[in-house]
């Protein structure tokens, strides 16, 4: 589930959205309105439920071999982690993709981890159905870890030379130092 050439994707729980206006997210760290999607790139961020607290990793031009290592046995360039609390909803959620012309968004962030448009804008047609979020991972080579805790991966992640991305992590189970504080 991927936008096609000149597309991006919003992704949603909710299938009867007919127009996104700008917004401030409840989640932004900057004040302009904002309508959010994604490119071919940061589409698979986005292959969680909405609230699901995951944390991503991939190789980058720049990544030392020593580091490929954190990616796991079994090759692969990218590895998502979620918590073992969010599997039911992995494989219950009711996903849905909004594709919209790429044309009405620019580019965000240092690292373009999203597209942005300041504008309403209308989807190209209705929201599709995502699917098996289990088997849309496998059909696109990234390693799905379950894990008691996202913090220890988060930690070494981003401290190496992968590229990597944490995406509400404020959901994530406390990290294990806190539970004995």
């Amino acid at each position: 589930m991927r936008p096609a050439a000149g597309e991006v994707l919003h992704f949603s729980e909710d299938p009867t959205i007919t127009r996104f206006a700008p917004h401030v997210a409840a989640t932004a760290r900057q004040p302009e309105a904002y309508v959010w999607a994604v490119d071919a790139a940061r589409a698979p961020d986005y292959w969680f439920p909405r609230q699901c607290p995951r944390a991503m990793a991939w190789v980058v031009p720049e990544t030392a071999e020593r580091d490929r290592a954190l990616l796991g046995p079994g090759g692969g360039s990218r590895v998502h982690a979620i918590e073992y609390g969010w599997l039911e909803a992995m494989r219950t959620v009711r996903l849905f993709a909004y594709r919209f012309a790429a044309s009405a968004f620019r580019p965000f962030g240092e690292h373009a981890h999203a597209m942005v448009a300041v504008t309403p804008v209308e989807p190209l047609g209705p929201p599709e159905p995502v699917g098996d979020l289990f088997a849309l991972h496998a059909s696109a080579g990234i390693h799905l870890w379950v894990l008691p805790s996202l913090w220890l991966f988060v930690d070494v992640v981003a401290s190496s030379s992968l590229g990597f991305s944490g995406i509400r992590l404020a959901n994530a189970a406390p990290r294990p130092s806190e539970l004995h504080a």
